[in-house]
Parts: C-alpha cells; structure tokens; sequence
C-alpha cells in the first residue's frame, strides 16, 4: 500500500491522535509501573511496555523511562526501545520516500 493509499484510509489527524494517544499511554505506563515498583505492589509486564513501544509509543515510553528514572539500568529497554523506535521511523521515511 502506498502513503496516499493509507491516507485515503486513515486521515492524516487520525494518524496524528492516535501516536499522540499510544504515546501519552506509553508515559502513563512507566509512571505507573513506577509508582507500583516503589510500592512493591503489582507490575505492568515488561512485554506489554514492549509492546506499547512497537505500537507506535516509542517516545512516551523512552520519556517517561528516563524522566522517572525507570528500567534505565536494564539494557533490554536503554537498548530496546530506542532500537524499536528508530527502527519505525526508518521504515516510515523508506516507505514515504519510495
């Protein structure tokens, strides 16, 4: 599917609320996972904030990884969610550009 494919499907301000939203989502999951990491209490699993990284929250969760000093002694997120993150932005751009 082409770029102007896709957007005939879903509008660009679409596009834009929902990495806004994931992203926000992302943030607040960190947060979260915070707060319940200080007070030993249930854990969001580490795959579901994965998973909100692949989905497009790679800036929220890389935000609020570093802003509450959360997972940044974990290789797997300091490595993982950047490697994630870039990695959709360079399939973006090759997939505009081509």
């Amino acid at each position: 599917m082409d770029i102007q494919t896709f957007l005939k499907i879903f509008p660009l301000k679409y596009v834009v609320i929902y990495l806004l939203a994931i992203n926000i989502i992302g943030f607040l999951a960190m947060l979260i996972d915070k707060q319940k990491a200080k007070h030993g209490s249930w854990r969001i699993p580490e795959k579901t904030l994965f998973l909100l990284t692949f989905l497009g929250g790679g800036v929220g969760t890389i935000s609020g990884m570093y802003l509450f000093r959360h997972k940044t002694k974990k290789l797997k997120f300091t490595i993982g969610f950047p490697v994630i993150l870039f990695t959709e932005i360079a399939l973006i751009i090759y997939w505009i550009v081509q």
